[in-house]
């Protein structure tokens, strides 16, 4: 097992745990409350506050912020967490928040991520596994974003929204409502586009499978019907598609926000 070092300009409080293994760069500080996995590497500047819980293997570069309290002026310095996985790569300049009391006093990320330069992930958001956000996309507070998402740089999610899994947010876009698993939405007030065709791809969807996706997804966005109308055609029609049976389960599961939908053309 490769030795801890710690550089001799880091700060390392009193109570903080350090997995083994673990390389943390000069001027580097971690606080009392934080726990980090084995074979972490925090390069120099890295400063993690709170009651952070950073997972095995992660990478986190110069002048991440990772702990401090929540950008809410809600919070009143209750005990919350932020929870990250193992195996996250988190870039400089990112920022992540603790939960609040608003919410389950939680902020959570998956395993394999990839946060890009100048990130944010707000209080009380849930982000799943192998997700990608690029350069300065930024989560509001009380996100979910699912397994497999890709936000495109310079993107901006509204609070409360969910993300589904497989699915892309365009660069520059403005995310208000909520995207369905396996869809592209794009704009500065961002309308579904279609089917992340290439991602799925990219991800080993056979033909057939995306067929099938693109069949459910014209019936379910035509014109014909109201949406619950032509919800309840598409579960019958598909019953035995798991990727269909994701987009129904996540269009009936209605948050507090809208669902993000095709837009009109033009008159």
């Amino acid at each position: 097992m490769t030795e801890t070092q710690i550089h001799a300009t880091a700060l390392i409080e009193d109570g903080a745990q350090i997995g083994p293994g673990c390389k943390i760069g000069a001027y580097s500080i971690v606080g009392p409350n934080v726990k980090l996995g084995a074979n972490c590497q925090l390069h120099s500047h890295v400063v993690i506050a709170g009651r952070t819980t950073v997972g095995d293997g992660c990478q986190i570069f110069p002048f991440a912020s990772l702990g401090h309290i929540p950008q809410d002026l809600k919070f009143s310095g209750e005990d919350s967490c932020l929870e990250i996985g193992p195996r996250n790569t988190i870039r400089e300049h990112v920022t992540m928040n603790p939960g609040t009391k608003g919410d389950k006093l939680l902020t959570k990320i998956g395993s394999d991520g990839l946060f890009m330069v100048g990130t944010h992930v707000a209080h009380d958001c849930v982000v799943g596994d192998h997700v990608v956000m690029a350069n300065n996309a930024t989560l509001a507070g009380h996100c979910i974003v699912e397994d497999h998402v890709i936000l495109g740089g310079l993107s901006a999610v509204h609070q409360f929204v969910r993300i589904g899994t497989h699915s892309f947010l365009g660069g520059m876009s403005g995310l208000e409502n909520d995207l369905i698993p396996f869809g592209v939405a794009m704009g500065d007030r961002a309308g579904l586009q279609g089917l992340n065709i290439v991602g799925l791809k990219r991800r080993g969807f056979k033909r057939e499978q995306i067929h099938t996706l693109r069949n459910a997804y014209r019936l379910l966005f035509s014109n014909e019907g109201t949406l619950i109308e032509r919800l309840a055609d598409v579960e019958q029609m598909f019953a035995d598609d798991e990727g269909v049976q994701q987009i129904t389960s996540f269009i009936r599961d209605r948050s507090g926000r809208s669902l993000c939908v095709p837009k009109l053309p033009a008159s």
